[in-house]
Parts: structure tokens; sequence; C-alpha cells
């Protein structure tokens, strides 16, 4: 920057401005330019920030910067800021980060010198950057008798995690006698643990788990000793598992139904642990099921199903299932039903549907809803090949759960329409409505149109809408309602035009038309409702014709408001739109549709919509409403006009 900016200063600079002047300007430059640190600035420029006089919120960024750009020739320039209150975090950070025993070693000297909050910062350091040289030095700060120093060089051994560590620490643990110093060391103690376990050393982690447990620490730290004793120690940690389940104390069991939902779970688990942690869930399942510790185990089987979820092994899905049972409490047997529902496969369908059956309506219901949830083809496939063996007490919550899941099992539902039970002919209308193919559909049409019973037809009605909204061929699905509609009595028609106001299509369309024009009082109220609400624009015309057609028709005004509603709401070109309401002008004989189109016609202004409000300017009675609507749509298109 200087060589460019000097030159240009002297040739313009007036003659009383000396060198002097032109040198400090230069300065002043070169102190904003440093005074400016970025991410991208090197280490060069980023160190003469720190040596110069910048501000100290730009010497904080500085190191933060020098955390990334920073070597060990930025070490002598960030170590006296370990000593000021202001910029000493921000030096740790470079410190922490800038690779090599320079940086360490810096840490370590100042550890020698300072006191209070920035001696506790410079040992956080030393064990964020696992320094293995500095355990003498925190060895002997553990004592100190500034608590907190006393608490980070704990905190820092156990990050550091070495044998010396683990044992330095265990060492203070047993020696002091203060509880306020006590809980602190433990959880270094417990960091450092789990450090060594995961580095291999179960058995160093071990003994140090176990004297966190000895010493007279919180439940806490306690929980959080025994669990990592549990995990590292696999299979010979379980007995500790089930004796940490039974603690009285609400925080230890509460870590042991952690540690036994965790432990040897997922796919990539040790499949022999995970078995044996099920085996002595299902052993304290048993224990507190009979030993009047209802809650307990019903606990116990959540952790259980979490465990298994999605496919739990045979011996867990035969104790569960033996657990359904009647002669269990209900909470038990809820448990137990919920509990397949997230871990059981094709062989608890069984059982499942047999509580499905069962009087209390808590557990039939719980049982539909966790087949209903299990996974699989083979489950569908069990479900189906109990059709054929049940009876007509078990049928409807079977038929039901086939409807539920979606089984395609059509084949199997067809001949059970004609069954002697009418809970089963119910059940199984309602499971047609999510299964059933467009080939059957006149199964639900006939069950809808014509009845068995009251209970029977309010269940087609409402499968026939669903099985059709659904149909993939909408056309094909209207073309069989319309064919339908041909040969119903008056009050099914109505329901059909019902259904096919939902299933839309041209045919339902056209289907609409003659019924509107059918002369029939109630098929007319019904097109005419219908097509009201269409949902989409071809049926404008069908409603023009029905609101002038019959000019003395009881419905056409509603067919005209219908009309009247496509222009404004749908989505349509300005000449079709303004089309439109030119024709519902000419067809509406109150003044409130009138001024309905005339609303339309300002919402969309156009040359077409102004054209049409100019042509509304002589109808008799509108001379008012129409010339406002005419100038309003003017002063906003020809503005528009003039902007183009």
């Amino acid at each position: 920057m200087t060589p460019t900016v000097q030159p240009m200063l002297a040739a313009s600079s007036p003659a009383w401005i000396t060198r002097a002047a032109v040198a400090a300007i230069l300065a002043c430059l070169t102190t904003a330019a440093l005074a400016a640190p970025g991410p991208h600035s090197s280490e060069a420029e980023l160190l003469a920030v720190l040596r110069g006089d910048a501000p100290e919120a730009d010497k904080a960024i500085t190191c933060k910067f020098l955390a990334i750009n920073g070597s060990p020739a930025a070490v002598p320039d960030l170590t006296p800021l370990l000593a000021n209150p202001k910029l000493a975090s921000w030096a740790r950070i470079a410190l922490e980060a800038i690779p090599g025993d320079e940086a360490a070693g810096a840490l370590r000297a100042a550890a020698g010198k300072l006191d209070g909050r920035l001696l506790v910062g410079v040992v956080n350091s030393l064990g964020a950057r696992r320094d293995k040289a500095s355990v003498p030095l925190l060895a002997g700060k553990l004592s100190a008798a500034d608590a907190e120093v006393a608490a980070a060089s704990a905190w820092s051994l156990g990050r550091i995690a070495t044998d010396e560590a683990a044992t330095l620490l265990a060492g203070a643990i047993e020696k002091t006698p203060a509880a306020d110093r006590l809980d602190p060391l433990a959880a270094a103690a417990v960091l450092c643990a789990a450090t060594l376990q995961a580095a291999g050393n179960a058995e160093k982690a071990v003994t140090l788990y176990g004297v966190v447990r000895d010493a007279e620490v919180s439940d806490q730290r306690k929980a959080e000793a025994i669990r990592g004793t549990i995990i590292a120690k696999g299979a010979a940690g379980i007995p500790l598992l089930v004796e940490t389940l039974r603690s009285p104390s609400r925080r230890l069991a509460n870590m042991a139904i952690v540690t036994a939902r965790d432990l040897a779970r997922g796919e990539t688990a040790d499949k022999p642990l995970a078995a044996a942690v099920d085996a002595a869930v299902l052993e304290e399942i048993k224990a507190a099921a009979t030993g009047n510790a209802v809650p307990r185990a019903v606990v116990l089987m959540d952790v259980l199903a979490e465990r298994n979820a999605g496919g739990a092994s045979e011996p867990v899905g035969t104790a569960l299932a033996g657990m359904v049972s009647a002669a269990n409490p209900k909470p038990i047997r809820l448990a137990a039903i919920e509990a397949l529902g997230r871990a059981g496969n094709a062989a608890v369908v069984g059982p499942l549907l047999v509580a499905s059956g069962d009087e209390d309506i808590g557990i039939a219901d719980t049982a539909r809803m966790a087949v209903s949830t299990l996974p699989g083809e083979a489950v569908d496939k069990g479900i189906k090949g109990q059709l054929a063996k049940a009876d007509a007490a078990a049928l409807p919550a079977l038929v039901e759960l086939i409807g539920r899941r979606r089984i395609n099992a059509v084949a199997e539902l067809l001949p059970l329409l004609g069954h002697a039970d009418g809970k089963v002919r119910t059940a199984t209308i309602v499971a047609l409505g999510p299964t059933v193919d467009l080939a059957n559909l006149e199964v639900l049409v006939t069950a809808a149109t014509a009845p068995k019973s009251l209970p029977e037809g309010e269940a087609a009605r409402t499968s026939l809408r669903e099985a059709s909204v659904r149909m993939a061929d909408r056309e094909g699905c209207a073309t069989k309602l319309a064919a339908a509609l041909e040969k119903a009595s008056a009050e099914a028609k109505v329901t059909l035009l019902d259904v096919l106001g939902e299933v839309g299509g041209t045919k339902a369309v056209a289907t609409m038309a003659a019924a509107g024009r059918s002369g029939e009082e109630a098929l007319e109220d019904a097109a005419t409702r219908l097509l009201g609400k269409w949902m989409t624009a071809d049926a404008a015309p069908v409603l023009l014709e029905l609101a002038t057609a019959q000019p003395g028709g009881k419905f056409k005004t509603r067919a005209l408001r219908g009309y009247i509603r496509i222009a404004r709401q749908f989505v349509l070109p300005d000449d079709q739109r303004a089309e439109m309401c030119r024709k519902a002008l000419a067809a509406a004989a109150e003044a409130a549709d009138r001024k309905a189109v005339l609303e339309i016609l300002v919402r969309y202004p156009s040359a077409a919509t102004l054209a049409v409000a100019e042509e509304a300017v002589k109808l008799p009675g509108l001379e008012a409403e129409a010339t406002k609507a005419a100038d309003d749509i003017r002063a906003r298109v020809q503005p528009a006009k003039k902007a183009g």
C-alpha cells in the first residue's frame, strides 16, 4: 500500500504539508490496515496486530485467527497475553490449537506463575491439549487451596487419561475427606475411566470406576461409575446391572434402566451379549410381576421393546407373548401387547389376535393396534391365513386388521359379505374400503345402495367413498358409478352422486349435467349442490346451462352462483374470465348476483374485463355500480399501459 500512496500524496499535496505529515498519514493508514485482521490474514500480519497498538478487541479476534493460521512462531507473542484478564481466554484458544510442544510448554510455564481464574484457564487448556508432560504439574495442584484450581486440575487429568493420571485421581479420591471436593474428583475420574475404556484399557477403567463407586460421592457420580463399569465389563457386568435395577435409589435405578436399554443394542452389537442382557431383563420382569412390583415390570417391558424394536429374538417374543395371557394383571398384559407391537414379528400374530377378541375393550383395542403396526409381508400372510379358521366371534376383529393394514385379501373377503352374522358383514364392508380394486367396486355399490341393515348401509357409503377416491383410474371409476346410478333408487342415486362429486373428472361432470336436467327434484338438488363446489373449471358450462336453460327451475340461482364462484376463484385467462362475467350478467336476475360479477371484474383488471364493465353500464339498474367498476378498472389498467 505504501509505495502507491506516497507518490500520490506527494503529487497532490500543497507545499505546506511536510514530509513528517506525510509519514504520519502513512503510519495511520498502516495502523488501520493492521487493525483489521481477517480469517485469510497471514501469520505475519496477525502477529503484527498483536505487537502493535491495536484495540484489545482486534487482538482478541486475532488470537482466534491464529488458532487457524498460527504456528509455533506465534507462541512468544501469545504467551504474555495469558496474564491479561481480558485476552487470556483468547490467547488460550490459539495455544490449545497450535501444534508442537512450544505451545504446551508456554502453558506449563504459565501454570507455575499464575493464580486464580487465570491459572484455572491455563490448567483447562493443558487438559484440552491432553498434554501428558503436564501430569506431574497437575498432580501438585490436586490439593490446591483454591478449590477451582483443584477441580480444573482433576478435570484436565481426566482428559489426559494416562495410567498415571488414573492412579493420581484414584489416590486423590481415597485421600480427600471434603465432600465438596470429592464430586469434581469423581467426575474427572469417570471421564478418565471412559477414555481408558474407549482406548482398550478396560481393566484400568473398571478399577477407577470402582474407586468412585466406593467413595462417598453423589448418586449421580455413582450412577455414572456403575454405568461405565457395566459397559466396560460386558457380560460380566450383567449382575451389577441387575443389582442396580433393584436399587432403592431412583437415580441409580434410572441409570440402570438407561444402560439396560442401550447395552449391546443395534445391528452391529455383540449378539451373545445382547441375548444375555435380554435374558436378564426378562428374568427381572418375571420377578417384578410375581413380586407385586407391576409398575417396575411395565417399565422393564418398555426397555425390552426398545432394545428389540423391529424384530425380537424368539425367546423374547415367546416370553412377551406369554405375558399377554389373561392370567396376568391388566397393566402387564397391556405392556406386553404394546411391546409386541414394537418388537414382534409374524410369530406373535396368533396371541395378539386372541387378545384382539378379548372382552376387555382396552385389551382388545391395544392388541388390534399392535397387530396393525407389525411390519412385514409374513405378518400379512399370517393374518390372511387365520380367516379360514376364525369363528364368527373372532372374524370382525380379524377382518378389521386386514383393512387397517391394507392387506390384499379381496378374494378372501368377498365371500364374507354373505355371512350370517351382521357384524362380520359390516366389518368386511369397512375393510373393503381401503382394499377393494376397481374390478370389484360393484360390491360396495350394491352394499351402499341396497344394504341389508342400517349399520351396513352407513359403513358401505363410507367405504364406497374411500375406495372411489383412491382409485387410480378416475374415469373408469366414474363410469361404474354412473352405470349403477341408472338402475338405483331415488335415494341411492343421491348417494352415488355424492360419491361422484368427490371422484370428479369428465364422466362425473357429464353425469351431474344429466342429473341436473333430469326433472327429478332430488337429483337436480344434488347436482347443483355438488357442481357448485366443483374443483375444476369444466363444471362452468354445465352450471351456466342449468342456470339459463330452465328459467323457472328451482335451483337456477344456485347454479348461477356456482358459475360465478368459478369465475371468481379459479385461475383463468383474462378473456375467458371476462366472457364468463359477460354471460353471468346476462343470466343474473338478482341485483346481488350482478354486483358479485362486477366485483370479479374489479378484482381482475384487464382490457377484457374493462370492456365487460363498460357494457354493463347500459344494464338497467346497474348504471352507477357498473360506472364505478369501469372507472376502478380503467385507473388500474391505463397506468400499467403507460408504464409499459
